[in-house]
């Protein structure tokens, strides 16, 4: 299982218990990471048992919204789309980072869902991670089109489709398809080792993604940017970015395509 970043403290303990499941047959049980930094002290374990029929929907976020809703209003996390585009809802499920609102109750193994913020950031608050940095990171790369040339028409940059293909990926997989939860970048070692120097994967497609469309002129700048000791080859090829994301891209081709631009051109 992935470790957190920990606020101070001995590490989490066992929490309260709120028991919701009205004596079902069959209840849910979730152990949810708990830490308030009004109120200081520890981390905790909270555990929620639940009767699965009482709330609609069988994701991890239907389930987490209920015990809000109902249960612990205290509970602090992120969400908005809750139909895997935003983000907002990346956390760590039962060790793996991923979105709540696409990770089936069903699909979780054994029989406690465990809930925690994406692992090694800092904690504002429960399961909310502070993502500043992460965002810093990715300002640096000038995610956005440079292009000093006039459009044809004066109002489009077009592109061939399979250009556009290249971005998007045929099957809509492609770099431009990433929606920035950083679920890539909090699962990889190296990112934990090197958080403040080291891009991570996340970032590193992002800047692919710009690299690679044809439409933008600062292709060599945007290499020079890259070509660090460690913004960019701090990877080592761990896989654990292309394996956790829940949007089921290729971090990992995309850093490896960076690379190999370094040396083509």
């Amino acid at each position: 299982m992935a470790q957190f970043f920990l606020p101070p403290g001995s590490g989490p303990l066992k929490g309260r218990t709120h028991d919701a499941a009205g004596g079902c047959a069959n209840p849910l049980t979730l152990k949810v990471y708990r830490w308030d930094p009004e109120v200081g002290g520890p981390p905790r374990w909270d555990t929620y048992i639940l009767d699965p029929s009482a709330f609609r929907g069988g994701m991890v976020l239907d389930a987490l919204v209920y015990i809000k809703d109902r249960v612990d209003p205290g509970l602090t996390f992120r969400r908005s789309c809750r139909e895997g585009i935003c983000g907002s809802c990346a956390m760590n499920i039962n060790g793996e980072s991923t979105l709540a609102c696409t990770k089936a109750i069903a699909d979780v193994p054994g029989k406690v869902v465990r809930v925690a913020p994406l692992a090694h950031m800092h904690v504002l608050k429960d399961l909310v991670p502070d993502l500043a940095h992460a965002y810093t990171q990715y300002a640096e790369i000038e995610p956005w089109m440079k292009a000093r040339a006039v459009p044809a028409d004066g109002r489009e940059r077009l592109q061939k489709p399979e250009d556009a293909d290249a971005l998007n990926g045929a099957d809509g997989h492609g770099p431009a398809a990433c929606i920035l939860c950083f679920c890539c970048s909090t699962a990889c070692p190296s990112y934990w080792w090197n958080s403040e120097t080291f891009y991570g994967p996340a970032t590193i497609m992002q800047a692919w993604r710009w690299i690679r469309d044809t439409r933008d002129e600062a292709r060599a700048e945007r290499l020079a940017q890259l070509d660090d000791a460690f913004k960019l080859y701090r990877c080592h090829t761990i896989m654990n970015c292309t394996q956790t994301c829940p949007k089921g891209l290729n971090p990992a081709k995309a850093v490896a395509e960076v690379k190999k631009a370094m040396v083509t051109g």
